[in-house]
């Protein structure tokens, strides 16, 4: 599937993965970022379901949770918000059971968090586990997805992980979409789509 484009410029898999849950996210959403990072995708998902929605944001590095608290803090959205200090393989656990099924959006960035340790990055058990826990999460029409990043230590074995897990959804209930970036290689980042049907 070829990437839109923008003045003849390939839109990034990052931007592409926002418009493609634009659609999704309105005023009083339930959303969550699987893995805050510094806090890009969480504002994203906030200001997009404020001021009566909410977003649940996951990170296991306290420095990632302060950094995205002061950023929606500037962006004046943290109380359509909460920040988790946990994995997001423990979801399930951490999100509200009488949202179970109602989550419009979800967004998973892998690896590592910029700027700091790149030994710490996500792992194949806990992303699964995440990604598992995603599929019972979301809302008939919800979507997620996943920016995988094949490039750096353990980041192809993740992404083989991740895409073979998705190769094993059921089709009649999901809708699963890859998309690469302009330059595809074996390192090249990759954006994983995937639609709940029903």
């Amino acid at each position: 599937m070829s990437l839109p484009t923008i003045s003849n410029k390939p839109v990034p898999l990052l931007h592409q993965a926002q418009q493609l849950l634009k659609p999704r996210l309105h005023d009083g959403a339930i959303s969550i970022d699987a893995t805050v990072g510094n806090g890009h995708d969480t504002l994203f998902l906030a200001q997009h379901i404020a001021p009566t929605g909410r977003v649940y944001g996951f990170d296991i590095q306290a420095a990632a949770i302060t950094a995205t608290r002061v950023r929606l803090e500037q962006a004046g959205l943290l109380n359509c918000s909460r920040l988790i200090l946990s994995s997001h393989a423990f979801m399930g656990e951490q999100i509200p059971t009488d949202v179970h099924g109602k989550i419009n959006a979800i967004m998973f960035n892998l690896g590592y968090l910029p700027g700091a340790d790149k030994q710490l990055i996500t792992l194949s058990d806990s992303s699964l586990a995440a990604l598992n826990s995603a599929l019972d999460l979301l809302a008939p029409q919800g979507m997620l997805t996943v920016l995988a990043y094949p490039g750096h230590a353990g980041g192809a074995t993740e992404t083989a992980a991740v895409h073979s897990w998705s190769e094993l959804l059921d089709q009649s209930r999901y809708s699963c979409t890859t998309h690469h970036s302009n330059h595809p290689t074996a390192s090249a980042p990759r954006l994983l789509v995937i639609e709940k049907l029903n």
